[in-house]
């Protein structure tokens, strides 16, 4: 069954806020005084494209109440300023933490916006003196300035994803602290934290997180749960998703439903101890 040519907004997300938080998460809102599972995580956390995402499945089949907070091209920043998303997620029997990448944090060389992470707002003196032919007021988004800086030399890149890579250990280790520790940690991706080439390329999801850095969190919380999207899942999964021709070049860069049940079905697993 294929929706790619269903009309724009096929796809309901029921859009909702918690308390004073400024952000949108996916619908629709649910009761915060029953026991629950918190989801915490970017754009595939949120289920873009996809109309029964990985917290939704985990909710029908564990009969427990799932938030999911996933966040649209969400990274650590925006998450660590919300002090209503780290509430809730304290408040849950236990939170899923959809590992993120670490090119959507403010760091060394660049920022990025409080609550889009995606988008680049401005490069430190220190990025300007690495890179001084590039022009820096070209960009808007993080991904197309890490192409432009890799193309532009692999040896300076290598110091930048060196230095996001340390950014984002230490805001993981800042998140989990401030979570109390009742974390699972979830790492989906279409490749192994193993996997050197992949992880130091510039695409694929978590960008540039490796299995050192993921190693480095275990001791912190009270699991990691790995599941890795085959390129049939995926090119499966793309058949099913829910989009507009138009914004069929972002689907193709999604896991797609398959793989949201395979993780759920990981996760059930993972999840009976706490609930």
């Amino acid at each position: 069954m294929a929706y790619q040519n269903m009309g724009e907004g096929a796809l309901n997300y029921t859009p909702c806020r918690y308390g004073n938080s400024k952000l949108l998460f996916r619908g629709p809102q649910k009761d915060l005084d029953a026991p629950y599972v918190a989801f915490l995580g970017g754009t595939e956390t949120y289920g873009k494209f996809v109309e029964m995402p990985f917290p939704t499945l985990v909710e029908t089949s564990l009969g427990v109440t799932a938030v999911n907070l996933g966040c649209v091209n969400g990274g650590v920043d925006v998450f660590l300023s919300d002090e209503t998303v780290l509430d809730i997620c304290r408040k849950a029997e236990v939170t899923v933490l959809q590992i993120p990448g670490a090119q959507n944090i403010s760091n060394r060389f660049y920022t990025v916006h409080a609550r889009r992470n995606d988008r680049f707002l401005r490069a430190s003196d220190e990025l300007q003196q690495l890179y001084h032919n590039i022009d820096f007021t070209d960009f808007n988004f993080t991904r197309h300035l890490l192409h432009t800086l890799g193309a532009a030399s692999s040896k300076k890149f290598a110091i930048v994803r060196e230095e996001l890579r340390r950014a984002w250990t230490a805001r993981m280790e800042t998140m989990v602290e401030k979570l109390h520790g009742d974390v699972v940690l979830l790492w989906l991706s279409d490749h192994a934290p193993d996997d050197g080439a992949a992880c130091d390329a510039i695409a694929g999801d978590p960008l540039f997180v490796n299995r050192e850095m993921v190693e480095g969190l275990r001791p912190l919380v009270k699991d990691v749960i790995e599941v890795v999207a085959t390129k049939d899942e995926i090119a499966t999964g793309y058949e099913l998703m829910v989009h507009s021709d138009l914004d069929a070049p972002a689907a193709r860069e999604m896991l797609g439903p398959v793989a949201h049940a395979g993780a759920a079905g990981v996760l059930r697993e993972a999840l009976l101890p706490y609930v």
